[in-house]
């Protein structure tokens, strides 16, 4: 019997030799859940629709902390410093992840290093859209537009850093427009500024601004990924309007500080996959203009895919950042 004890064990799987080690580590507080941006905002979005089911998973409260500014660094910020024992976690985001890292240069207070990749969630595309008073259906008659009033036009984002204000620099780049930056603390602030018809331009997350265009208080004028988004089947990429060099796709996953239990990465990692498997839980990113993260065959994503795809996106938005000319005022 005890021959055939250690055969089994020898031969165990390495998928199962995992799930006992993440099943070995459990949290004994509440988890904070940091969260860049302000409420409402995709990233917010994203954040809450993990922490009822993870927190049930979990045997934890997951709570969600906001924590805006600087393009996402200040959340990020307090996890790379908080103690790496599993209790504090971050939203991470294509900011405060990748785009940052050049964009701030010297004054970025954390490094790449001072992360754990845990799971990617959600990739999503941005959406580029106006005000409806503004006379451009098209993204080819908002150019014209801008060309004929340089300088004079607004485009929001919800902040310096993100995908959003890259997304707005490269349509500045590839058209040869002058757009003024307006960046906000987060979504929400910069969708009220651009209803009202304060700010002419903006670029959200699809799901943050998804029930505006269709509802028709904001007009879509193209989506920024390189295939049109089922969720608005009619709104034609960047590509497609004549700008294949405006391509954007933003992401959102979870990082702890580095150092973080290694059992604790990959149980919190196995409970956001099963989360993210099942239909009920994706149809609902779904309708917010989600798709998968497919970064390992099947779907989803491992804590050592996640940390290579981060590690691949601060390369790509440097380069996109140093040809934008873009910078930190100040």
């Amino acid at each position: 019997m005890k021959r055939r004890a250690l055969l089994a064990a020898s031969l165990a799987t390495p998928a199962l030799t995992g799930i006992a080690r993440a099943q070995a580590w459990a949290p004994t507080r509440p988890i904070r859940l940091i969260v860049g941006f302000t409420p409402a905002g995709t990233t917010d979005i994203a954040a809450r629709l993990l922490v009822e089911p993870l927190s049930q998973r979990l045997g934890q409260p997951v709570l969600i902390e906001n924590r805006p500014g600087a393009g996402g660094n200040v959340g990020a910020d307090v996890v790379a410093k908080a103690e790496p024992d599993g209790h504090t976690i971050l939203m991470q985001t294509v900011s405060a992840g990748a785009i940052n890292y050049q964009l701030y240069g010297a004054r970025m207070p954390y490094k790449p290093e001072d992360f754990a990749a845990i799971s990617l969630v959600v990739r999503v595309p941005n959406a580029i859209y106006v005000n409806p008073s503004v006379r451009a259906n098209t993204l080819a008659e908002l150019v014209a537009l801008a060309r004929a009033n340089p300088g004079r036009m607004n485009i929001g984002s919800s902040g310096v850093g993100t995908s959003l204000h890259m997304t707005g620099e490269l349509l500045k780049l590839a058209a040869g427009i002058d757009l003024t930056h307006v960046p906000f603390r987060g979504s929400g602030p910069m969708l009220q500024e651009i209803i009202a018809g304060r700010i002419e331009v903006g670029v959200d997350n699809l799901p943050s601004v998804i029930g505006h265009l269709r509802e028709g208080r904001l007009r879509p004028l193209a989506v920024t990924t390189a295939t049109r988004s089922p969720s608005l089947p009619d709104v034609p990429t960047t590509a497609e309007a004549g700008f294949p060099a405006v391509e954007a796709t933003a992401w959102f996953g979870l990082a702890g500080p580095a150092r973080m239990p290694r059992a604790a990465i990959q149980r919190i990692n196995a409970e956001v996959e099963a989360i993210l498997a099942e239909p009920a839980m994706w149809r609902r990113f779904d309708e917010l203009g989600g798709m998968r993260a497919d970064l390992v065959p099947g779907g989803g994503s491992t804590p050592e895919t996640f940390d290579a795809f981060m590690r691949a996106e601060v390369l790509k938005w440097s380069e996109a950042v140093r040809r934008s000319g873009a910078s930190v005022e100040g």
